[in-house]
């Protein structure tokens, strides 16, 4: 018999109501894949789920770890500079514990109109997760 997947999920609450939707998804997807979520996480923002997702992958209950949140531009370049260095980050934690980390992150320089059409999105963060343990056990 095949051995599920266990995943965790690291969800921001900055725009939680896109957020939860992206969070509902991605569980929905998960049991269709035949994974297991067995914690979720939430963290305030994109840029605070390094820790969180470190945290996560230290347990052996965790094969792997879904991020999910939407960094919506501003009147700055702050969206830029977050999605960078979380994603940089969510990468560099991946190879350092290898287990998958994918990166379900929408944005940068996305209006909240186009965060929303981009919901769906978190079941391809999940999938990409599945795949990656998968082919890597």
């Amino acid at each position: 018999m095949e051995e599920k997947m266990k995943m965790g999920i690291v969800v921001s609450e900055f725009n939680y109501d896109i957020n939860q939707m992206m969070l509902e998804r991605a569980e929905e997807h998960a049991d269709f894949l035949g994974a297991e979520v067995t914690e979720v996480k939430h963290v305030p923002g994109v840029f605070d789920m390094p820790l969180a997702i470190k945290k996560l992958l230290k347990r052996d209950d965790i094969d792997g770890v879904v991020t999910l949140g939407t960094v919506i531009k501003g009147e700055t370049e702050h969206d830029k500079t977050v999605m960078a260095q979380a994603a940089r980050k969510i990468t560099d934690l991946s190879l350092d514990f290898e287990k998958p980390v994918s990166l379900g992150i929408t944005g940068p320089g996305m209006s909240r109109m186009e965060a929303e059409e981009r919901i769906e999105r978190a079941k391809n963060a999940v999938e990409s997760a599945v795949k990656m343990y998968e082919r890597n056990k």
